[in-house]
């Protein structure tokens, strides 16, 4: 999926925009017990109510593509026939299936922990019916291309209830109160299938982590039953440990300076394109970069040998997943300085007098602790 088909999809949940029939769901203990069932329909619920349940579905489409929000791949074998592809096939086109609904709770269940909390597992089936789009990519109206059927899951930790000072109407006093158990943003869920190409893509599934470092490894192998996506933080250690490996003493500052500002630049020209696919590096794009960044040619096939190790070798890189755009920072065991990224062709190194330095101009605005300081030849 790229950005403007998960746009689409998240306009889908709104109040007066889906076909959802009813929101279903389990409340479950952080003992992994059933303590109750949800099954209700959204056209009785009071609209702000309706409003927090889709509000919960939305948040699961949320952050960003191949950070928060990964693909999940189903391989052709198990489209064709697999336990885990035909539940999730069901629940699309049966969610009222009770057992159904209870296979898949016993699923998540098994894998899904959030240590002394309780939480939510909801269930929402909607149907699409995606309209046409001519070549100036504007809808058409009472022109359909395809019905798009698919279900989003929200898996929401429930906050503890807690007792404090509350004002208490009539008595005109304040009193301890216990406000109840409330639920939170998800920190897990996925929708199925994708819809990529304004159509259903059943061989995909787009799984969503609040935590971008959480692999949530027993959730994915449970209910898809796939070696899980390296999570979006392990992938940039990753990147920067076989850098350092490959590069060896052409891991130069200048080197790296280099890179950073390249990478940079091409997400700047994504963003400007207005492109909705999520920018992308191969191996070979990348090692292109350390070239012209003045880094051998050996050195160059020894990191891309190593990506096909850590990542495999037909692994694209998801930019923002390898470097922190918004960011060029320095550290050193006593001094961390962080720069503007571009401003960073602003940043030198030299060895005066035998040791080394890091040079920054500071010829105005220079402030120590937000008083502004002069600095003098002396």
């Amino acid at each position: 999926m790229n950005q403007k088909e998960l746009n689409e999809i998240r306009r889908r949940l709104a109040f007066d925009k889906n076909c959802i029939n009813k929101i279903y769901g389990c409340f479950v203990s952080s003992t992994k017990e059933i303590i109750s069932y949800l099954d209700e329909p959204l056209s009785v619920m009071p609209q702000t109510e309706a409003e927090r349940y889709l509000g919960l579905f939305k948040k699961a489409l949320s952050g960003g593509l191949g950070r928060n929000l990964v693909d999940i791949e189903f391989s052709t074998q198990q489209v064709a026939d697999s336990e885990e592809h035909r539940l999730l096939m069901g629940l699309r086109s049966d969610m009222d299936n009770r057992e159904l609904r209870e296979e898949f709770y016993q699923k998540v269940i098994s894998s899904v922990s959030f240590g002394d909390s309780n939480y939510v597992i909801l269930l929402a089936a909607d149907v699409y019916d995606v309209p046409f789009k001519g070549t100036d990519g504007l809808g058409v109206e009472d022109a359909s291309e395809t019905m798009f059927s698919y279900f989003v899951c929200s898996i929401c930790p429930v906050n503890e209830s807690k007792t404090e000072l509350g004002y208490v109407v009539g008595e005109n006093a304040f009193h301890n109160c216990t406000f109840p158990q409330t639920v939170a943003a998800p920190e897990l869920g996925f929708m199925f299938p994708a819809f990529d190409d304004r159509a259903a893509n059943i061989y995909n599934a787009l799984m969503y982590t609040r935590d971008a470092g959480d692999a949530h490894q027993e959730f994915v192998d449970s209910v898809f039953h796939i070696e899980p996506p390296m999570p979006a933080e392990e992938q940039k250690e990753t990147f920067q440990s076989v850098l350092a490996e490959s590069l060896e003493e052409d891991c130069c500052f200048d080197v790296l300076q280099s890179v950073h500002e390249q990478i940079r630049e091409r997400l700047e020209q994504h963003k400007e394109s207005r492109d909705p696919a999520p920018l992308e590096f191969s191996q070979r794009e990348v090692g292109e970069i350390l070239e012209s960044s003045g880094v051998a040619k050996e050195r160059v096939e020894t990191f891309k040998e190593r990506c096909t190790e850590h990542f495999g070798s037909e692994k694209s890189l998801n930019p923002k997943n390898i470097i922190d755009s918004k960011k060029f920072e320095l550290v050193t065991p006593n001094v961390k300085i962080t720069v503007v990224p571009e401003a960073s062709y602003m940043v030198e190194t030299k060895i005066i007098n035998g040791r080394k330095y890091i040079l920054i101009p500071a010829d105005e605005g220079v402030m120590i602790n937000g008083v502004n300081v002069r600095i003098t030849e002396d």
